[in-house]
């Protein structure tokens, strides 16, 4: 079996006990933690992930990042300008970006029932740009069934790091990693 298959099997495992329906929103995020390296292979492979949240009775919904930022640059008037000068974009990323991501993840999230997973996948792409933890904290009142995001990086203890590189930050969802699955030590 590959790395991913491992992976997969681990989340199965977990996605498929009976959710507990009287928990708070940060105790409904799942991430899925995995090598850097295995991003591509991820990514063409996460309908595996989609049909064993399926076998196990629940619905799926995906949120992807991977245009999210160009899409959002593409629409502003001054992007032009943010090109000559890039220290001016820190600032509208900061609050604009932020907001317009946990916007779009937010609607995802009020349109699905208690029973589905939203995946939040080509989270790499955010990199620089937003912090995972701002974004994951912005929408959890408005997580019904399971957030899953499918993560880059790695994670020591409760502190978990986009990418091995940004500062990690401390979080205690439930996570699922090719070193095992469990919730916070």
């Amino acid at each position: 079996m590959s790395r991913i298959d491992d992976l997969a099997a681990l989340y199965e495992r977990h996605i498929k006990v009976p959710w507990q329906r009287t928990v708070a929103g940060a105790q409904r995020v799942i991430m899925v933690v995995y090598e850097k390296e295995l991003e591509r292979s991820l990514q063409a492979r996460k309908g595996e992930f989609e049909q064993r949240t399926r076998a196990a009775g629940h619905g799926w919904k995906e949120f992807d990042c991977t245009r999210v930022f160009a899409e959002w640059m593409a629409q502003d008037e001054y992007r032009e300008a943010y090109f000559e000068t890039p220290d001016d974009l820190a600032l509208k990323l900061e609050s604009d970006f932020t907001e317009r991501v946990a916007a779009a993840l937010r609607h995802l999230l009020q349109e699905c029932d208690d029973n589905t997973v939203v995946a939040v996948t080509g989270i790499a792409s955010l990199y620089g740009f937003i912090r995972v933890s701002n974004l994951v904290r912005a929408v959890e009142p408005d997580i019904k069934g399971r957030l899953v995001i499918f993560f880059p990086g790695t994670k020591d203890g409760n502190n978990y790091r986009l990418l091995d590189a940004q500062d990690g930050w401390n979080y205690l969802a439930y996570s699922i990693t090719m070193h095992g699955a469990g919730g916070a030590p």
